[in-house]
């Protein structure tokens, strides 16, 4: 049995665990503004209600930080197949287990184990890319898996509100968790091992395959995938530290969304869950458009006869730019409309700029690196996130998100000074070994 394709599948399938992902994610955030709030802590007003929900936020991201270099590793050793089904598997049962807590603890603990193992979604995209695509067809590859990220985010909102309307709380968790347990049927059907072992594979598009990926050793005949360097190589490269400062940069101005739109729509423009299920789709459709638009931009680029470091550094600049002027004016929107519209703007070049980022790992190193590099790089963004995520939880009035949205705009700034003096050549690093 041969089938035509086959990488399209695969990242498919990739991106389908994506948009699981971000529903089993963005719950926790409408259920809190739709009953958990009021049902476990009625004494508590507003103010104090936001705390609580910033420090589990703050413990789901540490946890979702940790993973990245965790699962990085996982993806490394045991390979995509097997990573994934550990990733998917755990995160789904943490999903369900939502529904058996009834305080902070338990609720924190449940969170810690769903961002442990929902991490293992992103160094497993990279690894996946760099296993089945070829140079220039990366950034698709990667905009296709960030489209399902962000349509997984933007239809998360209004379906776990409609659910929330007509559910309790409890059942809604349990209902998403069996979206990812049935996940893994066709994953363990289709992806049986790497490229250039897939029993289903033709051999043209194993060819294809092979012979255009540039970060393959060219001495390796057989295409056989080179050992991971240890952590102490891939850091002692500035390149290396370039990746990790951007992704660091970049990541927490997607977390601000994800974690507060529904708080920011309630305290701000005082909406309750109608309100939240009405708007607060509306910023993930610009990111859902970005997501494909980077990677198709990077693909005209290359297209044009440009370099890997040509291609990616304008990509990343023209969602830079994109990002720049809106967070600024995002700091006095006017209106609830006026608000959810910029931060689609946002998000849309967040997701142009990011796709390209995500693949610098497979430009600069080689199959078994890539993984590890992918998981320290994303460790780092959470680690970020996490901080701003309990400033805003802990420090910033509830009414009050303004200087949330400088600080993005001044974490753009980062992101151009990490790639432009930290690499200055995209290529693939010598001395892999």
């Amino acid at each position: 049995m041969k089938k035509k394709g086959l990488r399209w599948w695969v990242i498919g399938l990739i991106a389908l665990a994506a948009i699981i992902n971000y529903i089993d994610r963005q719950a926790f955030s409408v259920l809190w503004e739709a009953g958990i709030a009021e049902e476990l802590y009625p004494d508590l007003d507003q103010e104090g209600r936001k705390k609580v929900y910033g420090k589990i936020g703050f413990y789901f991201i540490i946890a979702y930080a940790l993973g990245q270099a965790l699962f990085g590793r996982i993806f490394d050793k045991l390979g995509t197949r097997i990573g994934f089904v550990l990733s998917i598997g755990f995160w789904s049962l943490a999903t369900a287990l939502h529904a058996l807590v009834k305080g902070f603890a338990g609720f924190t603990f449940v969170r810690a184990l769903l961002g442990l193992s929902e991490a293992g979604n992103w160094p497993g995209a990279a690894k996946a890319n760099a296993e089945w695509f070829p140079t220039n067809e990366r950034a698709v590859a990667q905009g296709i898996f960030n489209f399902g990220a962000s349509f997984g985010a933007m239809i998360s909102i209004p379906v776990i509100g409609l659910l929330a309307q007509n559910l309790h709380w409890q059942l809604v968790f349990l209902i998403i968790a069996l979206l990812g347990f049935l996940w893994l049927i066709p994953w363990m059907i289709y992806v049986k091992s790497p490229p250039k072992k897939h029993p289903w594979i033709t051999d043209d598009e194993k060819e294809f395959i092979l012979s255009g990926q540039e970060n393959e050793d060219v001495k390796n005949d057989n295409h056989e995938e080179q050992k991971s360097l240890s952590y102490g190589k891939i850091l002692g490269k500035k390149q290396s530290w370039g990746v990790i400062l951007a992704s660091a940069a970049i990541d927490p101005i997607w977390w601000i969304f994800v974690i507060w739109i529904p708080n920011y729509l309630v305290n701000v423009f005082n909406m309750d869950i109608s309100g939240i299920t009405t708007y607060g789709w509306i910023p993930f459709l610009g990111a859902m458009i970005g997501a494909p638009f980077g990677g198709l931009l990077a693909k005209a680029f290359f297209k044009k006869g440009w370099s890997v470091n040509k291609v990616r550094k304008m990509t990343i600049g023209i969602g830079c730019v994109i990002m720049l002027p809106a967070l600024l004016a995002l700091s006095a929107p006017g209106n609830a409309l006026f608000a959810v519209l910029i931060m689609a703007v946002i998000l849309f070049g967040f997701q142009t700029a990011i796709g390209n980022i995500q693949t610098l790992p497979s430009d600069l190193f080689n199959g078994k690196s890539v993984g590890t590099l992918s998981g320290l790089a994303g460790m780092s963004a959470k680690f970020a996130a996490a901080g701003l995520t309990w400033y805003i939880a802990d420090k910033l009035p509830v009414e009050n998100y303004s200087y949330v949205f400088l600080i993005g705009a001044a974490l753009v700034g980062i992101v151009f000074l990490s790639i432009w003096l930290l690499i200055p050549k995209i290529q693939l690093l010598q001395n892999n070994s």
